[in-house]
């Protein structure tokens, strides 16, 4: 019998699980950060949390007092 060699799929599921859950927790920090900054209250900055990246987009599109 021959021994089997360990395939390259392994580390780079490895890589893609670790780059998931950082963009997942990253887009969490960011959203609590702006929340917090817009609207100083902590239940609004727990809620954004949940939402992550999608209330950094919202945010972005909707933030107009940069203009």
């Amino acid at each position: 019998m021959t021994a089997q060699s360990p395939t390259n799929a392994e580390p780079a599921n490895k890589v893609t699980n670790t780059v998931t859950q950082t963009g997942i927790s990253l887009g969490s920090v960011i959203a609590v950060v702006i929340s917090w900054d817009r609207n100083k209250s902590l239940l609004w900055a727990i809620i954004h949390g949940i939402f992550g990246w999608l209330y950094v987009i919202y945010y972005a599109l909707t933030d107009f007092s940069k203009k």
